[in-house]
């Protein structure tokens, strides 16, 4: 199998070759930056707001979805926060701002629409 060509780090001005993304020192940068899932308010208090969302909604809530007939939704493993701002946020536990999503809806919906999403690495 053919070995994947060095590029420059995606970080703006740094010129280290990676196998692809970031390097390891601007990853390490980025994630000390972003802080931990605590600090970014996914604490106890999130995990009681997502247990009771997800078991009064079991099903995805997606507009993909929602156009299926309730029954054949598939069962759903996230909690999205619909503004995009997180627990933190003014409207972090209103059951109003959020649904339910499947795993690969919710990484979709945020590689859609979160800035940088997971093409910044």
């Amino acid at each position: 199998m053919p070995r994947r060509s060095l590029t420059v780090c995606s970080t703006p001005s740094c010129a280290e070759l990676t196998s692809g993304g970031r390097c390891a020192v601007c990853r390490r940068e980025a994630e000390r930056q972003r802080g931990s899932a605590s600090q970014r308010g996914y604490d106890a208090a999130w995990q009681r707001t997502r247990a009771a969302y997800l078991k009064n909604h079991p099903r995805c809530e997606c507009e993909d979805c929602e156009a299926l007939p309730y029954e054949q939704r598939p069962a759903a493993t996230d909690v999205d926060h619909i503004d995009g701002l997180g627990p933190n946020g003014p409207r972090g536990h209103d059951p109003s701002n959020l649904r339910a999503l499947t795993k690969s809806h919710h990484s979709r919906r945020t590689a859609r629409d979160q800035p940088g999403g997971w093409n910044a690495r």
